[in-house]
């Protein structure tokens, strides 16, 4: 689904303007980032929470060549899924 079609289905679903509905999407974003690059944690029950990892620094190599590539350290976004949005899923997993 792209950003055009999500847009659309929640403009659709909530019954307001496709306007109202990319300020809504683009500030929830907003609040994720924020709140996430500060070191904090965004949690929706029933679905999944949002949160960051840090990664080391380490050596990885260029597949072409072999030659050692220092990687650097980085923050990376993370989604763990609510146990009720696995067995939303997974209906059929016990």
């Amino acid at each position: 689904m792209t950003k055009a079609e999500l847009i659309d289905a929640i403009a659709e679903a909530a019954g307001v303007s496709k306007a109202d509905a990319e300020r809504t999407v683009g500030a929830f974003f907003d609040v994720v980032v924020a709140n996430t690059k500060s070191g904090g944690k965004v949690a929706w029950p029933g679905f999944g929470s949002f949160s960051t990892t840090d990664r080391p620094a380490r050596t990885g190599r260029n597949p072409q060549t072999g030659a050692p590539v220092a990687i650097s350290a980085s923050t990376a976004m993370k989604f763990s899924a609510s146990s009720t949005l696995k067995s939303a899923l997974n209906p059929n997993r016990k």
